[in-house]
């Protein structure tokens, strides 16, 4: 009994040997720095077009910076307000235009939500139905903003 009971161990731990690993690896789109540059150039050129002065911000889907660029003359602190829009569009999965809307419906309880800026400007990048980012935009109005932050995603043939 006790041999049989070691060769089946045997056997099991041979048939384990040949599981694929890879089976269990995801595979995920994900924002490279050239793609974050096509980004950002989309949106920079935008901004140029409009004479506006911004901060483009681009973030992965753990929210960790990716690319920034400020234009020149843009006031440094729209600096951490787009990383922030950015971060707030990939950690909510959603456009910041979202929470802005709530609060000026009379929802001012998002504002106690943690890591919410509820500025227009801020939008998730989205490949094949997959999150991979955003975008955040801060240095001209809300609404300017948000233009921007379009344009940056059009770059991914987003609308």
């Amino acid at each position: 009994m006790k041999s049989h009971c070691i060769v089946l161990l045997m056997a099991g731990l041979i048939l384990c040997a040949f599981i694929r690993v890879d089976a269990q690896v995801a595979t995920k789109k994900a924002v490279t720095l050239e793609l974050a540059k096509k980004v950002a150039a989309a949106a920079g050129a935008e901004a140029r077009k409009n004479n506006w002065n911004v901060v483009v911000a681009i973030v992965d889907d753990g929210a960790h910076l990716v690319c920034l660029e400020r234009m020149d003359n843009t006031q440094i602190g729209s600096i951490e307000v787009a990383i922030q829009k950015a971060r707030t569009a990939i950690s909510f999965k959603r456009p910041t235009k979202a929470f802005e809307d709530m609060v000026a419906g009379g929802r001012t309880a998002i504002l106690g939500l943690p890591g919410v800026v509820p500025l227009e400007g801020g939008l998730p990048l989205v490949v094949d139905g997959q999150f991979i980012g955003a975008i955040g935009i801060s240095g001209a109005t809300s609404q300017q903003d948000g233009l921007v932050a379009k344009a940056g995603t059009e770059a991914l043939g987003q609308h």
